[in-house]
Parts: structure tokens; sequence; C-alpha cells
């Protein structure tokens, strides 16, 4: 039978995995094998792929970044000194920007005392004012790092001109306190910075390891960047002033205070340069200065805080974990509840882990989250429709074998002993239960072949395996009914239990299903069970080459009348008096007498209600057992009660069917 279904989910899905491994044909078992091969490797190396998940792994990290960003006072060892767009109109020169400028801003900044100066400006041409540069670079006290790029690592932004120049303006200022710096910044695929530059040893430091090198191995990091935001939106992490506060003759005194013993970093704030787009444009909305992201670098390091790597076997571990989990849940049958709970769990594993991860300064760049979900859908897919192909192929053997689906245990005598299996019709008391799903003809016009086929064999797999679990014989299929009986070919002391428990079980079976219904198709509508027990003539009937083993008799039409009734009655379940009397279970109320559609004598019918309060129970058989008497008070108890339950409907019909009772007391159903 399917794998997914009531009766088999109770086996644990690693149980039920070895069961598929054991039973798969080897071309399936081959091309379920190359799909949980391809699930491992996107959930492992997703972020390498070509396709959509470096897109969506990346818009995830970006996510993770906004959701933990540290929140920050404004960071005082931090200084940004700006060419505006102010500035370049005083100075009337855009590119490159005025020299003299830098110069005398230079001087004034020496003289502030700050601890060290980073300098995020190319000098690779000439220019007039070279020369006063040049000397204010030779006179500094404090340590500078002036902005330094390789042709060889920039390809395509330096011509072999500006690369002369810049190193022969290197040469020209090199001095103990003036240093070059490499002010080289990577950015993604998608134009956005998210990490340190590597930093090969054929070119200098990175401006911040330059301006810090008390960390040493940050030389060799390239993780991610830690990106801070204002903790109040309208006070920025770090100062930012326009450098013609310091290139005046006469600077005002008081700036010394915002410049001494601080890290002071000299760039550009234009309008449309040297702009990058970080995983904090989702949060800002805005673009940040590269200078900006060199602060960010620096702060970083003096705070010691890269982020730890995830080693490359935790990566494989994790993949394996979504791809088993995907293949364990696609045989999580039983209850849509299940399901459902796992994946509950495992959803909030994957979303909320990362979260956590990154919050702790554990780098998330490279953990697959988006090819874990891919992996874990592929996986469960594949899995899944290995399960169901075995299930179908278990059921054509059974009907092959036996001509109709029988328990296991049944299935096993008869094999033992074929004599059990009579091939002539005989008279045998059973217990008999019809199903029907309300409205399903209909839903099958408003929705495409496929998924018709789908949910039907979904659907008679659940009820199927409900009947099989419960020791029944299922006789026949018809459309979405379902026709199973108790006590043939093999009787059992305990049928009218094992009936009882299956049809309230097949009912469960089928609110479960329509409550799991997927996306895009109509509501489902309930299913109606029947049972009874009566005489019937079972055996083996048909054709030659067209036996089936089945039942025929009234007592298969009063269960089929009965499973009808319910809908009129209200109800999802309802038994006869003879079905009721041999179950040996307590969990039944006397619902009247009724005569069913085309029967002529009354049937006294039962619900069963096993979650109902023993008092409520015993309360309510009282006042229809008074009622049955002749004690009119009854009923008006009985209206009560009713009314203090308004969501029991057959409840509410039982008193208007009582209310409008025929003569007798019985009620005639349409």
């Amino acid at each position: 039978m399917g794998e997914d279904m009531a009766g088999t989910a109770k086996r644990p899905p690693l149980v039920r995995t070895a069961r598929l491994v054991r039973k798969v044909r080897p071309a399936r078992a081959a091309a379920t094998a190359l799909f949980l091969i391809a699930a491992l490797l996107i959930a492992r190396h997703s972020w390498d792929l070509r396709l959509l998940t470096p897109a969506a792994e990346r818009a995830l990290y970006d996510l993770r970044v906004v959701a933990t960003v540290p929140r920050v006072e404004k960071d005082d060892r931090i200084v940004m000194v700006v060419y505006n767009d102010q500035t370049l109109i005083a100075t009337r020169k855009r590119s490159p920007l005025d020299r003299a400028t830098l110069a005398r801003a230079l001087r004034n900044l020496d003289a502030m005392g700050a601890k060290a100066i980073g300098i995020d400006i190319l000098i690779d041409q000439e220019q007039d004012e070279d020369a006063e540069l040049v000397e204010a670079f030779r006179s500094m006290r404090t340590p500078t790092y002036l902005a330094y790029a390789s042709a060889d690592t920039n390809a395509g932004n330096i011509e072999y001109g500006q690369q002369q120049f810049l190193d022969a303006f290197q040469r020209a200022i090199a001095g103990p306190k003036v240093k070059p710096a490499s002010i080289r910044l990577e950015v993604d695929n998608d134009n956005v910075v998210r990490s340190w530059p590597a930093q090969p040893a054929s070119v200098p430091p990175l401006l911040a390891n330059a301006l810090t090198p008390v960390h040493p191995e940050s030389r060799r990091y390239t993780g991610s960047i830690r990106f801070l935001a204002p903790k109040l939106a309208d006070y920025p992490v770090y100062n930012k002033l326009p450098i013609d506060l310091f290139a005046g003759e006469a600077v005002v005194p008081q700036f010394a205070d915002l410049i001494r013993d601080r890290y002071v970093l000299i760039g550009g704030d234009i309008f449309d340069f040297d702009k990058f787009e970080t995983p904090l444009r989702g949060l800002t909305g805005a673009t940040m200065i590269g200078l900006e992201v060199h602060a960010n670098i620096l702060s970083q390091l003096l705070d010691g805080a890269g982020y730890a790597r995830i080693p490359g076997w935790v990566l494989w571990l994790s993949a394996m974990v979504a791809v088993i989990a995907g293949a364990l849940s696609s045989l999580i049958g039983g209850a849509w509840w299940r399901l459902s709970a796992a994946l509950a769990v495992q959803g909030a594993a994957i979303t909320i882990l990362p979260f956590m991860l990154h919050a702790r300064m554990i780098d998330t760049q490279g953990l697959p989250v988006f090819g874990w979900l891919v992996g874990w859908v592929i996986a469960f897919a594949a899995v899944g429709a290995a399960a169901r192909a075995i299930g179908s192929e278990q059921r054509k053997f059974a009907q092959s074998a036996l001509g109709k689906y029988l328990p296991r245990d049944i299935a096993t005598e008869i094999l033992a002993d074929p004599e059990r299996l009579a091939l002539h019709g005989e008279k045998r008391e059973i217990f008999v239960v019809f199903t029907d799903l309300e409205g399903f003809t209909k839903l099958s016009h408003a929705i495409a072949p496929e998924m018709v086929a789908l949910l039907l064999n979904r659907y008679l797999d659940m009820l199927s395996d409900v009947v099989l679990d419960h020791g029944g014989t299922i006789d026949k299929f018809v459309g979405d009914a379902v026709v199973a009986f108790w006590g043939a070919p093999i009787s059992r002391p305990d049928d009218g239990e094992r009936a009882a428990r299956a049809a309230y079980a097949m009912w469960q079976a089928g609110e479960a299903f329509r409550n799991s219904a997927p996306e895009g198709v109509p509501p489902i509508g309930k299913t109606r069970v029947g049972l009874h027990f009566g005489e019937a003539i079972v055996g083996n009937f048909g054709g030659e080459g067209r036996i089936q083993y089945t039942a025929l008799g009234d007592s298969m039409n009063t269960a089929s009348r009965i499973e009808s009734g319910n809908k009129q009655l209200k109800a999802g379940m309802m038994a006869s008096r003879e079905a009721v009397e041999r179950s040996n279970l307590d969990w039944w109320r006397p619902m009247g007498r009724v005569v069913l559609r085309g029967r002529a004598k009354p049937v006294e019918i039962f619900e069963p209600v096993p979650d109902m309060a023993a008092s409520d129970l015993g309360h309510f058989r009282s006042m229809m057992n008074r009622l049955s008497q002749g004690d009119l008070a009854a009923l008006d108890e009985l209206e009560a009660f009713a009314s203090s339950h308004p969501d029991d409907a057959a409840l509410g019909n039982l008193v208007y069917r009582l209310k409008h009772a025929e003569p007798g007391g019985h009620y005639v159903l349409d």
C-alpha cells in the first residue's frame, strides 16, 4: 500500500526507508540515488552554482546582516575628512581632486595630533600642485598611508602610464612616516561589497591593516565585513567633516579635539563617485562611499571582530542532514499534523539557525541555506516518488495474488492454506463498512486530471491502509467510495471492535485528507461512513479470468444506506444497533430510529463519540432512554442539552427528527 498513509505511518521513517531500499527496483534505485546526489551537491555548493541559487543565497545573507547588524553609538576612534561636491565647486576641479587642498589639510591634521592618517585618493597623474603635496608628505610626523593600486590586481582600471606615475610618486614621498596602502575593495557579481578583499603579497597592506598593524593575521582575512549601523538614525556611526575645514590657513582650534588621537580617513564623498552597495542597502536604502567601507573595516579590525569560518566538513554534514531530513519527511504519513509538525521544526531550524550563527560572529557567507531548501525538496520528491511507486507495485501484487486487498495476516494464512479462501459463495455474518467522499465528482471537474488522479490515489491509499491495519478485507473501490468487511474470508473474535475502530479511523483519515489539500485545490468534502452487521454471501464471483473476492447481500445495501444517510443526519459516521452491540466499545450514543431511503423497516442508529465526557454520555443515554419510555420532558432536556452544544450538528438534527418523528418514533429519511 502507499507508504505515506495512516497504517504504515506507525513505522519509524528509518525503518520504512530500509524497507523501501530492499524493495526498490535497480533502475528506480539508481534514479533515486542520482537525485539524492544532486540534492546533496546543491545543498553543499549552492553558492558556487551559476543559476538562481547564488543570488538567492546572497539575498538571504543580506537579510541576516540587516537583522543582526550591531547598532552602535558614534565610533569616536575614526574621523572621515572628505572632499564633497561643495569642495569641487570651490576648487573648480573634479578629477583629479585638488592636491593643494590635500597638502594644506595634511599639514593641519598633522599638527592636531592625529593617531594615523589614511588617504583613499589615487595620485596617478601629474598636476601643478604635486610639488606642494610632496613637500607636505615629507614633513609629516603622523603615520600616513597613501592609496596604492596595482594594475595586476585592478586590471582595466589602471593603465601603464598611471602605474608608472603612481610608483614614481610613492618613491618621491616615501619615508619613515609615509607609506603606501592598498585601497582595493572587491564586489560580488551583483556589485555588492560584502567581504574583505584578497590581499596578495604583491601589493601593500589594506588601508585598515596599514593603519593598525597590531593584527598581522588580518592580512590573510577575507571573510565578511562587519558593517555597523547607528543606534539613532539622526547620528551617523562616523564623524564626516569636509576637508575645507582643515585646508584653510587659520583652522578653528576646536577642530583639534575632533582629530587628536583619532584615525583620520581622507577621501571623496562626491555624488556618483566611489559608491558601493552593501548588505545594508535594504536597511538604509542608500549606497556607501568607499571611504566609509574602509572605516567599517577599520572598526572591525580595532575590535578584533573577525567572523569565524565554518569548516568545510560542517557544510558537508549540514547538507547531508538537509537531504536526509527531506527524504525521511516524505515517509511521514498518517494524520496531517505529523508532517506539519516535522516541517515546522525543520523550517524553524533552517530559518533561525543562520541568524543565530551570524549574530555570534560566525560567517554565514558560504552557508548554503537556500541550497538546503532546494536539496530538501529534491530529496523529499525523489524518495516520496519511489515510495509511491513501490506502494503501487505492492497493490498490484496483492491484486494479482489474491484478487483483492487482504490484511497481511489473513493473506499469510490463505497462502499457507489456500482452501480457506472459498472458491464458491458461502453465507457469512460480516461487518460491512461503506465510505463516500462528499462532492468529489464535482471537484474532479474543477481541477486537472493529473491532480484528480493524485488526490484520489492518495485518498484511497489512506483509507485502504486503515482497513488493512485493522484486519479488514477491502471489497472494492467505486470511484472515491471504499467498501470493506470483517469476518471473511477468515473471522476473528474481535472483528466487531476492529470494524468499528476502522470505520471511525477512516472518517478521521478523510478529515486529515481534506484538511491537507494542495494549494489551489477547491475545498474537499467530508468523508461519510456507514457500519452494519448482517448476513452476506461471500466468495469469488465473476467470469473466467476475472474472478473477484467480494460480498453480496442485504447487509451490504444497509451499510450503504446508512452511509448515505449521514448527509441528512448531519453526521460523519453512523452504525446500526446490530454492529454496535457486537463492537465491545462504550463510545456510542443512540441517535434515534430512522427509515433509510428505499427501505420500510426502521433502523436504530448510533454515532461514535469517543471524546465525549463519560458524564455527558451517561446523561445523554438516560434522556434517550426516558424518551423511548414516553417521558416527553426528556425531549425538553435533550433540546436544552443540544443548545449547550451548538457545534454538534448531528445532535441538533436528532432533536429536529424527534420533534418531527412519525408515529412509532421513527423518522423517514429522504
